[in-house]
């Protein structure tokens, strides 16, 4: 760690270790001890409103904890106490919080733990991600996941937000995933993905067979389900909140019973295939949450992100990356009478 680094965290009054202090346990009694930390607004929060640019320089804390905090009068900006969270700062102002440990900040710790990594340069890595592994700490989650195995496997992780995650997988979804290593290359991969430059493709299992067209683009809007909270929808736009998604959809094989599709995202909508495949009435196999039963065996959404194309964010090199099924779908799809080709 540079001197400049060190200067930006400071802990009780000492300088930490790594960026991402030890946080203090709770007290039997339910106090805790403070930490304080300090940084300096980078130039990329210039102009930004105060509770934005926190949060991206102590991104182990969510935005409304240290909204919270700044109106408690925890935070000060070049040594003068704010309260009001629309506060704007510039780069290089020195900001100062009193932060009390949470799950989340605790969440952020290394933990070592075997993955698959397919590709790594100094800027970026492709990973190879197993089903029932969690991307990010979360409720229920807050160890475990690929932002600890990732903090653990390279150093440089501390140092980025969410460990240099930009893009994610559900818990039982497979395959493939790029990480960035360097924040600049972190800024441009969200950037090449919000501009649908990144190419994600995924093999997909599910109920029912495959009638009309060999391959359709399903371009419907998808927003929170209404009648259940913890799910996603197709909605009317007029009527309830959502986001437009686009999926193409293209056979691969299909029986009498099941069809095994393949999905190359547009846009990268929450469950945004699990819920277009529900909308076109064939549910993932053993996708419960969207109406799919167990079959072939499978005891979780047969659903692996098997390619990944793009164009390298600083060389320039065109990158594809490709991953076949694990066992468990693999098997599920021989079992059900379905042929994979793993050149498709």
């Amino acid at each position: 760690m540079t001197d400049s680094e060190q200067s930006k965290l400071i802990i009780s009054g000492a300088v930490g270790v790594n960026s991402l202090a030890d946080d203090v346990a709770d007290e039997p009694d339910g106090s805790a001890e403070m930490e304080l930390r300090r940084v300096s607004v980078p130039v990329e929060s210039h102009a930004s409103r105060i509770d934005r640019a926190l949060a991206a320089c102590v991104p182990e804390f969510s935005r409304s904890y240290l909204q919270q905090l700044i109106e408690a009068g925890a935070v000060s900006l070049n040594g003068l106490t704010i309260t009001k969270v629309s506060t704007k700062v510039k780069a290089g102002d020195e900001l100062s919080v009193e932060l009390r440990p949470t799950p989340q900040s605790q969440a952020f710790k290394p933990e070592v733990m075997a993955l698959e990594v397919v590709y790594q340069d100094d800027y970026l890595l492709v990973i190879n991600k197993p089903s029932g592994l969690v991307v990010h700490p979360a409720p229920g989650n807050w160890s475990g996941t690929l932002l600890n195995g990732l903090l653990a496997h390279d150093p440089q992780a501390s140092f980025m937000p969410r460990a240099g995650i930009v893009h994610r997988l559900d818990k039982d979804t497979s395959g493939l995933m790029v990480v960035a290593r360097q924040r600049q290359t972190m800024d441009q991969l969200v950037a090449m993905i919000a501009a649908r430059t990144v190419s994600r493709e995924y093999i997909a299992l599910a109920h029912g067979a495959w009638k009309g067209a060999a391959s359709r683009p399903v371009d419907v809007p998808i927003g929170r389900d209404p009648r259940n909270r913890l799910r996603m929808a197709v909605v009317d736009l007029e009527k309830n909140a959502g986001k437009q998604a686009s999926t193409r959809i293209s056979l691969l094989d299909t029986t009498a019973q099941h069809c095994l599709v393949q999905c190359k995202l547009h846009t990268g909508r929450t469950h945004q295939i699990r819920v277009h495949m529900a909308f076109l009435t064939h549910p993932l196999v053993s996708d419960a949450l969207y109406g799919g039963a167990l079959a072939g065996g499978l005891q979780r959404q047969a659903l692996h992100a098997c390619r990944l194309a793009f164009e390298h964010p600083v060389t320039g090199a065109s990158m594809v990356f490709k991953a076949v099924p694990p066992p468990d779908l693999q098997a599920a799809i021989a079992s059900l009478g379905l042929i994979y080709n793993q050149t498709q």
